[in-house]
């Protein structure tokens, strides 16, 4: 894939287009053949180019498997707190398109979150026809009762303020407040909404598994480049 120099440091972050020429002049940009590159509007391929000896991370696109920790939002607004980008490299934050969370969990839930900036992935993991389970480990505020197994997976389950119901989920109880919940939609708050319905308070949540991906190796605010998935569409 051959694109405009200029092109290249804008998505990967290390500049806006309109600051190229300048960047350019700042660090040594070579070619496959090691020449300098000074023409923001150069044709090549990532792979030919180098900045201060070094190749450019992720130029087709970044994909990142992160363990959140509590306390973070999956939000660009910094006044809604501390956020999960504060984790990654800064200049990461300034890619083209910008990097965004695969759905979202709340400020106090921990577990598995993938980051990307290909929004072909975001697509393919979040759309409701994709099916993608996630795997919940709960606690709740009271014992929890064997009749909620079938309330959940009975696809009858009201979440307020809905006029359809969830669809059915897998729950397994395995201790007096504690659970695993299965399910593949991703409605607002949804795990701590579901409980709600039946008057239970949801007071830890932890996304153990997202498809095939979980935070297993991965301490608390740990994270990992992954390769792209196959047949991912250009971008």
């Amino acid at each position: 894939m051959i694109h405009r120099l200029d092109r290249w440091l804008s998505q990967g972050g290390w500049c806006s287009r309109r600051e190229a020429p300048v960047f350019l002049r700042r660090v040594v940009a070579t070619d496959g053949a090691g020449r300098r590159l000074l023409d923001p509007a150069k044709r090549l391929v990532a792979e030919d180019i180098r900045l201060d000896g070094e190749p450019l991370d992720a130029p087709h696109g970044l994909l990142v498997r992160l363990h959140k920790p509590a306390g973070l939002v999956c939000s660009h607004d910094p006044a809604e707190g501390p956020s999960v980008y504060d984790l990654l490299p800064p200049r990461w934050r300034r890619r083209n398109p910008p990097v965004v969370t695969v759905g979202r969990l709340d400020k106090d839930t921990t577990g598995v979150l993938l980051l990307t900036d290909m929004g072909a992935l975001v697509q393919r993991w979040t759309s409701p026809r994709a099916g993608v389970a996630k795997l919940y480990e709960v606690e709740v505020d009271r014992d929890l009762g064997p009749d909620l197994i079938a309330v959940f997976a009975s696809g009858t389950l009201f979440l307020d303020g809905e006029a359809k119901p969830c669809l059915p989920a897998r729950l397994e109880i395995i201790g007096p407040r504690a659970a695993r919940l299965e399910l593949e939609e991703g409605r607002y708050h949804q795990v701590k909404r579901m409980f709600a319905a039946r008057g239970w308070l949801v007071t830890r949540l932890h996304r153990a598994g997202f498809g095939d991906f979980t935070a297993e190796g991965l301490a608390p605010g740990q994270w990992e480049p992954l390769p792209l998935p196959n047949a991912t569409p250009a971008r």
